[in-house]
């Protein structure tokens, strides 16, 4: 049979044990739990992946993804299809609210040192832009308008090139202000708005698994964003990944995570902000 005809064929559905197979190995590797009603996605991506490399069999694609040096390759584009990479600018603007006005009480008491933010999971990179908006706009008056930095991190490096790139859509930008999509955006045509090279200088993007949190070089962090990602991985690593980056913040640093994301979380460094329409958390000291 051809292989453009081929192509055509549908895959045949995923045994259980196929599914069971391939479930372990994202966990395994990025702590990412797919149920049985993501079955569907997991089958739909992964199919489309092997009509590309003409392979039939999920189990013979399950033993290429995993075999030596050229299986991690394979691996690395496979994973840009198995996340989640739909987001927006200022996505829940209640967590940017708190955020600005946690940055204003802090340009009020002096700045010593820049600003660190980070945003954790961040896709695309609508998020570490839209921290780096909020910092701008705080210190817009300030004597020190760019004494700031963010830092976006990712597992998929499909996502981080994007990221980089700073080209964005209309629609990613329809929850944004228009006085500030003319400040921090440059119109490209076709409906393509680019991020001003000032701000994209303040926003630096590196590929990170948060499997491996402990060896992240990232400490002393005024503010860290983790939001829409937590819910894809098990309570109890949930907890583990918020521990971490509760160990990276300054104290009196501020942490926000997503709503309804981690339930009865606490630490003994950790005071919960009282805003109903957050979840986030302030360092001691």
């Amino acid at each position: 049979m051809q292989s453009g005809v081929w192509a055509l064929q549908p895959l045949a559905d995923m045994t259980a044990t196929e599914f069971r197979d391939w479930q372990t190995l994202l966990e395994e590797r990025t702590g990412v739990v797919l149920n049985e009603r993501r079955r569907a996605f997991l089958q739909t991506n992964l199919s489309a992946r092997m009509r590309e490399l003409g392979v039939a069999e999920y189990a013979a694609y399950y033993r290429q993804v995993t075999d030596g040096p050229r299986g991690a390759v394979e691996w690395s584009t496979l994973l840009d299809r198995l996340t989640v990479q739909e987001t927006r600018f200022f996505r829940h603007r209640p967590s940017f609210d708190v955020l600005e006005s946690y940055l204003s009480e802090r340009l009020q008491q002096g700045m010593s040192q820049p600003w660190e933010l980070w945003s954790v999971g961040c896709a695309s990179g609508e998020e570490p832009y839209s921290l780096a908006i909020s910092a701008a706009e705080v210190l817009r008056e300030a004597d020190t308008p760019d004494f700031y930095g963010v830092t976006g991190t990712d597992i998929s490096l499909n996502a981080l090139r994007k990221a980089r790139e700073g080209d964005y859509t209309a629609r990613r930008l329809e929850l944004l202000d228009e006085e500030l999509c003319q400040r921090y955006f440059v119109a490209q045509g076709e409906g393509h708005f680019k991020v001003v090279s000032t701000l994209a200088g303040r926003v630096c993007c590196a590929r990170l698994n948060v499997m491996e949190l402990a060896k992240a070089p990232m400490t002393g962090m005024d503010v860290i964003f983790c939001q829409n990602l937590l819910i894809y991985f098990r309570r109890w690593r949930r907890r583990e990944i918020l521990n971490h980056l509760a160990e990276r913040l300054v104290p009196g640093g501020l942490l926000v995570v997503g709503v309804g994301e981690v339930a009865g979380w606490q630490h003994p460094e950790l005071i919960p902000v009282a805003d109903e329409r957050v979840l986030a958390f302030t360092r001691k000291g």
